[in-house]
C-alpha cells in the first residue's frame, strides 16, 4: 500500500500522464455520449442501412467543415418535403370525376457548385390505377424546364431527375443536375437563387398526393458518408465504446489471469510450475492472428467469440515469462518465510502477500496492452473479419479500402478512423509509460 500511495503522490510529476488521462476522458465521454444518443439498436440500423434508411442521404459526401477549406462553396442536402408542410398544395375538382393536384416545391440554392443528385419522391393513396403526372422545373432567372409530361406515378413512385436520359438530350447532353441549376453566364457555376420544381397530377377524388424533393449535396455533417450513403458519424461515435470494451475486457482477463497463475506456478513450483511453463512454451509458437481469421472464415465473426479467444490465446504468453521471474525473486523476501514460518496456507501467502508485492506493476502493463487488443480488433475488421452487426473504425477502413476512398480523393474516409485508433493509442501508451515510471523505482527520475 506504501508503494501505491508514493505513486499517487507522484502522478502530478508527469504531465504525460495528465495528457494520456485527459484523452482516454474524452474517448470514454464519447462513449458515454454515443451509447446514450444513438441506442444500440438505432446504430446498428444506421449502420447495416438500407434504401429507407439512407435515401435522402448523399454518396460519398465530404464533411460539412470541408467549406471552410474550399474557395467554393460545396452544397449540403436540401429536401422539400410536402408531408412536412413545405411548399405549397392546391386541388381542383374537374369534369370527368377526377381532380387536379398542384404541388409547388421551393428551395432556395445558396451554392455555386452542383448538387451530386435529384430525385423527386411520390406518394399517391389511392385505389386506382397509376396516374399520369407533369414535372416542370423554374429557375430563378424564370426559365421553365419541363422534366416530364405524362409521366405514370404509382403508389409510391421515385423519379431520378438525374438519370434522366431524355432529360438529358433535351439538355443538350449535360447532366440534369448540372444543367438545371448552371448560371447561363457561367457553365461552370451554379446560379444562386430560389427554384420550383412544379408537379400536375390528375387523380381520383379519393386520392391524396404527397411528395418529396431531394437536392443532394456534396457535404453532409461532421464526418461525411460513404459509398452507401451511410453517416460515417455512427461508426466514429460508436467505434469508441467498442474499441474500449475490446481492449479493456482483453487486457483484464489476459492481464489479471496471467497474474494470477503466474503466481501460482512461481509460488507452488513442481508439476503445477511445469505444466504452465510447458502450456507457455506451446503457445507461444501459436499465431494468434491466423487463428483468429481461420475462426473468423470457418466459425463465427462474432465480437464475443473473437474476444474470448484472443483471451484464451493470450494469458499463457510471454508476460507469463515476464511476471513468473518476478514472483520467483519477490518469495524469497523475508516476510514471505515468515508467514510461511508462522503457517499460513498456500493461497493466503500467493494472495495476501505474494501478489501485492507485485501487483504495481500490474497496472502499467495493463494500460501498455490494451492499445494492443484495440489495433487487434480493428486488424480484424480491416481484413473483412469484425463483427458484421458492430460499426467499428476497423470496419470504416475496410469498406474504404474496397472501395478505393484514397484513389478517388475521399481522404476523410479512411483519415477519420485512423486518426481516432492512433489518438486512443497515444493516449493509453502516455499513461501506461507515465505509470511504469511512478510505480519502478529503477526508472523514476529525481
Amino acid at each position: 500500500m506504501r508503494n501505491w500511495s508514493m505513486g499517487l503522490r507522484n502522478l502530478r510529476r508527469y504531465p504525460s500522464l495528465v495528457a494520456g488521462i485527459v484523452v482516454i476522458a474524452i474517448f470514454v465521454g464519447v462513449s458515454i455520449y454515443a451509447v446514450i444518443a444513438i441506442p444500440y439498436s438505432q446504430a446498428t440500423a444506421l449502420w447495416i442501412g438500407g434504401p429507407s434508411v439512407t435515401a435522402t442521404n448523399p454518396k460519398n459526401a465530404a464533411p460539412a467543415w470541408f467549406n471552410l477549406f474550399t474557395s467554393d462553396k460545396l452544397p449540403s442536402t436540401i429536401i422539400v418535403d410536402s408531408v412536412a408542410g413545405a411548399g405549397t398544395k392546391t386541388e381542383q375538382t374537374l369534369d370527368n370525376g377526377m381532380k387536379q393536384v398542384d404541388i409547388t416545391l421551393p428551395f432556395k440554392y445558396t451554392f455555386n457548385r452542383f448538387p451530386t443528385d435529384l430525385r423527386l419522391y411520390t406518394q399517391l393513396t389511392s385505389a386506382g390505377s397509376s396516374v399520369n403526372m407533369t414535372a416542370s422545373w423554374l429557375t430563378p432567372d424564370g426559365r421553365t424546364v419541363v422534366l416530364q409530361e405524362s409521366r405514370p406515378v404509382k403508389a409510391s413512385d421515385t423519379y431520378y431527375i438525374a438519370q434522366d436520359l431524355d432529360l438529358r438530350v433535351r439538355l443538350s447532353g449535360a447532366a440534369p443536375q448540372v444543367a438545371l441549376l448552371a448560371n447561363p453566364q457561367n457553365h461552370g457555376k451554379a446560379l444562386e437563387g430560389n427554384y420550383q420544381l412544379i408537379l400536375t397530377v390528375e387523380v381520383p377524388q379519393t386520392a391524396t398526393l404527397d411528395s418529396r424533393l431531394v437536392v443532394y449535396g456534396q457535404v453532409y455533417g461532421m464526418a461525411g458518408t460513404d459509398y452507401r450513403g451511410r453517416d460515417l458519424m455512427v461508426p466514429l461515435l460508436w467505434g469508441a465504446p467498442i474499441a474500449l470494451m475490446f481492449g479493456l475486457l482483453a487486457a483484464v482477463g489476459t492481464g489479471v489471469l496471467t497474474f494470477i497463475l503466474a503466481a501460482i506456478g512461481a509460488w507452488l513450483g513442481g508439476k503445477v510450475d511445469t505444466v504452465f511453463q510447458w502450456i507457455t512454451q506451446v503457445n507461444l509458437i501459436i499465431p494468434l492472428l491466423p487463428v483468429l481469421i481461420l475462426v473468423g472464415h470457418f466459425y463465427s465473426r462474432s465480437i464475443w467469440t473473437m474476444l474470448g479467444l484472443v483471451i484464451a490465446l493470450s494469458i499463457f504468453g510471454s508476460t507469463m515469462l515476464t511476471n513468473r521471474a518476478m514472483f520467483l525473486q519477490a518469495k524469497e523476501a523475508p516476510y514471505i518465510e515468515a508467514a510461511q514460518a508462522y503457517g499460513a496456507g498456500n493461497f493466503r501467502i500467493i494472495f495476501r502477500y505474494l501478489i501485492p508485492r507485485i501487483a504495481p506493476t500490474l497496472l502499467p502493463q495493463f494500460v501498455l496492452i490494451v492499445p494492443t487488443f484495440v489495433f487487434l480488433e480493428a486488424t480484424l475488421a480491416v481484413l473483412g473479419l469484425g463483427d458484421p452487426v458492430l460499426p467499428t473504425w476497423g470496419k470504416v477502413l475496410n469498406d474504404a479500402y474496397a472501395q478505393g476512398a484514397l484513389y478517388k480523393g475521399l481522404y476523410y474516409w479512411f483519415l477519420e478512423p485512423a486518426i481516432l485508433l492512433m489518438v486512443l493509442g497515444v493516449g493509453f501508451s502516455l499513461i501506461g509509460y507515465s505509470l511504469d515510471r511512478v510505480f519502478n523505482p529503477r526508472l523514476r527520475t529525481v
